[in-house]
């Protein structure tokens, strides 16, 4: 049942995915943002984890793009089509470092110790 889930979500495999993945890079080079950009670290503590991980440089490039798309979303507008030609949305940056957190935090639970972080309400 896995590998059949997996095939079906495969853009190689199924035309459907390899539309959605075409229409996505579409959408993302239109305002120059990547896939890893979409992830929220007040949602997740977990990416916000990893981001407090990853080098200066690789977090200020983030944060430049996300307020590159706010401000040509704000304009009602798009990147000129020679800066869309060079996006790369689908180039990550925060998968390895997420799986990584998610792995201590699975087997820091897994071994019975406290969490390194939690959301706390004011």
């Amino acid at each position: 049942m896995a590998s059949f889930l997996q095939s079906f979500l495969d853009p190689k495999k199924n035309w459907l995915a390899a539309q959605h993945m075409k229409s996505l890079v579409k959408r993302l080079s239109k305002y120059g943002l990547r896939y890893d950009d979409l992830y929220d670290p007040y949602y997740d503590l977990d990416v916000k984890e990893a981001l407090n991980r990853l080098p200066k440089e690789v977090v200020d490039a983030r944060h430049a793009r996300l307020k590159r798309a706010i401000d040509l979303s704000m304009k009602h507008e798009y990147l000129p089509d020679d800066l869309q030609a060079m996006q790369t949305p689908f180039r990550g940056y925060l998968q390895d470092m997420l799986a990584l957190v998610k792995r201590e935090r699975a087997e820091r639970e897994a071994l019975g110790g406290l969490p390194l972080y939690q959301r706390s309400i004011p």
